[in-house]
C-alpha cells in the first residue's frame, strides 16, 4: 500500500526505467545536493569543455578521497572506515575522460609540484647520506615497486591514477605475473586499510601498518567483457570498483571558459582538506586523526539502509549479490568523503555527520549501483554462466576442437579454460 503519489511514481519508475535511466536520475539528485563550488565546476566543465557531468563527479570524489587520507574517519556500528575509494570511468576515446581528471585533480597536482620542488632543493642542500623523503599525493602509472615506496614515504595515503585500467587488470589476471599478484594484493589490502609488509633481499624493506589507497582509472567500453573474467570477480577486486558510464553529453561547442572564480573556489575547498592531511603528517603534531561524529538521526538512516541491502541480497543474483556486500562498505566511505565535501569551504570539520550527509552518500552509492547493474545487464549473462561454459567445453571435446578455439569463442583467459577443460 502506498501513502502518496510520490511513492506510487517511484514504484512505477522502478518497474519501467532501465538502470541507465535510474543512474541519470540519481545524478541529477546528487548534483542538486552538492555545495555550489562543486556543482558549479561540474556544470561549467559540461558547458565549456563538454565533459560529461558524471565523469567530473567521479573525478572530484577521487580528488577529495585522496586529499583526506587517514586524517578523518567514521567509527559507527563497530566499524572504523576511511574515505578511500576506487573509481573507473568508462567511455570511448575522445569522451574527455582525461580532461575531467585533469581539472578535478589540479589542486593535488599543484601541491605535488610544490612538494617536488622542496624535495629537489633538499637533495641539493644535503650534507650527509640521510635520504630525502618526497611528499606527494598522486601516483601516475607507476610500477608496483614504485607504488609501494611512494606509499611508504607517504603513509597518510596516496591516490593512484591510471590512464587505462584494463592493462593493470589484465596483469592482475595473469597467474604467472608476479607484479600482477602484487598489485592485486596491494589494492585489495589498500581498500580495507590493511597492512602491507614488503621484505626484499636487495633493496629496502618496509611495512605500512595502515594502508590508504584511492584509485581512479579510465576504461574503454570494448574492454568491459574482459574486465569481468580471469578471476577478477573471484578476488573481489571488481566489486570494489565504482563504475561511471557516460550518461550525459553536450554537442554544443562553447567559445567561453570556466570562470576563474569557480576554479579558485573549488581548488581552495580541496586545499582546505589537504592542509589537515599535511599538518597531521608533521612529526611535532600530536593529533594525527579526527573522528567524524554522527547524529542519532543519521545513525538510524544509515542502519536502516544497510539492513535494507542485506535483505535485498537474499534474493539477488550472483555477481550482484557480491557487489552488494561491498556496497555495505562503500556507503561508509562515501559518508566520509561527502561530509568533507560539504564542510570543505569553511573547514567546519568539527561538525557532525547529519541525516542529509548520509542521504547524499546513499544516493551516490545507489548511483554507482545502477551503473554496475546496467553494465552487468549489457555485458554479462549472469544466469547459468558456469553451465554455459561447461557445455561449450563438452561440445568442443565431442567435436575434437582445441582449448584455443574455446578461448576464442568464450573470450575467457586460457588458464580459466584449461582448469575447466581438465575437470570435464
Amino acid at each position: 500500500m502506498y501513502s502518496n503519489t510520490k511513492e506510487i511514481k517511484q514504484k512505477i519508475d522502478s518497474l519501467i526505467l532501465s538502470d541507465f535511466d535510474k543512474a541519470k536520475d540519481k545524478l541529477g539528485i546528487i548534483l542538486d545536493c552538492l555545495p555550489t563550488e562543486y556543482k558549479s565546476i561540474i556544470n561549467e566543465s559540461f558547458i565549456h569543455k563538454r565533459i560529461p557531468k558524471e565523469y567530473m563527479l567521479s573525478s572530484i570524489l577521487f580528488t577529495m578521497s585522496s586529499a583526506i587520507g587517514l586524517t578523518f574517519y567514521l567509527d559507527v556500528f563497530g566499524y572504523k572506515n576511511y574515505g578511500n575509494l576506487y573509481f573507473t570511468i568508462i567511455g570511448s576515446r575522445g569522451d574527455a575522460k582525461s580532461e575531467a581528471i585533469k581539472i578535478a585533480t589540479q589542486p593535488l597536482k599543484h601541491s605535488d609540484d610544490n612538494d617536488y620542488n622542496d624535495y629537489v632543493n633538499e637533495l641539493s642542500c644535503q650534507a650527509d647520506d640521510t635520504p630525502a623523503i618526497r611528499k606527494q599525493n598522486l601516483i601516475q602509472n607507476a610500477s608496483i615497486e614504485a607504488a609501494h615506496k611512494v606509499h611508504s614515504d607517504n603513509p597518510n595515503g596516496v591516490g593512484l591514477m591510471i590512464d587505462e585500467i584494463f592493462a593493470l587488470v589484465e596483469k592482475m589476471a595473469n597467474p604467472s605475473s608476479r607484479d600482477g599478484i602484487a598489485w592485486r594484493n596491494f589494492l585489495l589490502e589498500g581498500y580495507t586499510n590493511g597492512y602491507v609488509d614488503i621484505s626484499r633481499k636487495t633493496t629496502e624493506s618496509f611495512r605500512i601498518n595502515e594502508t590508504y589507497i584511492s584509485m581512479l582509472g579510465g576504461l574503454q567500453h570494448q574492454f568491459l567483457n574482459k574486465l569481468f573474467s580471469n578471476g577478477n570477480l573471484e578476488s573481489g577486486f571488481i566489486d570494489r570498483l565504482l563504475f561511471t558510464l557516460k550518461l550525459t553529453s553536450n554537442n554544443t561547442l562553447s567559445a567561453g571558459k570556466i570562470s576563474q572564480d569557480i576554479t579558485i573556489g573549488y581548488q581552495k575547498s580541496i586545499k582546505n582538506v589537504l592542509e589537515y592531511k599535511r599538518q597531521s603528517e608533521k612529526l611535532e603534531e600530536t593529533k594525527k586523526q579526527f573522528r567524524i561524529e554522527i547524529t542519532k538521526e543519521a545513525e538510524v538512516l544509515l542502519f536502516n539502509y544497510l539492513q535494507g541491502i542485506i535483505k535485498k541480497q537474499i534474493h539477488a543474483k550472483p555477481i550482484i549479490k557480491e557487489y552488494m556486500s561491498k556496497m555495505q562498505i562503500s556507503v561508509y566511505k562515501l559518508c566520509v568523503v561527502l561530509f568533507m565535501i560539504r564542510h570543505s569551504k569553511k573547514s567546519t570539520f568539527a561538525s557532525s555527520l547529519t541525516k542529509e550527509d548520509v542521504n547524499l552518500a546513499i544516493q551516490v552509492n545507489e548511483f554507482y549501483f545502477h551503473n554496475f547493474k546496467y553494465i552487468i545487464e549489457q555485458h554479462i549473462n549472469i544466469q547459468d554462466k558456469k553451465i554455459a561454459i561447461d557445455e561449450v567445453i563438452a561440445l568442443a571435446k565431442q567435436n575434437n576442437a582445441s582449448q584455443k578455439a574455446v578461448v576464442e569463442v568464450t573470450g575467457l583467459h586460457k588458464g580459466t579454460i584449461s582448469k575447466k577443460w581438465n575437470k570435464n
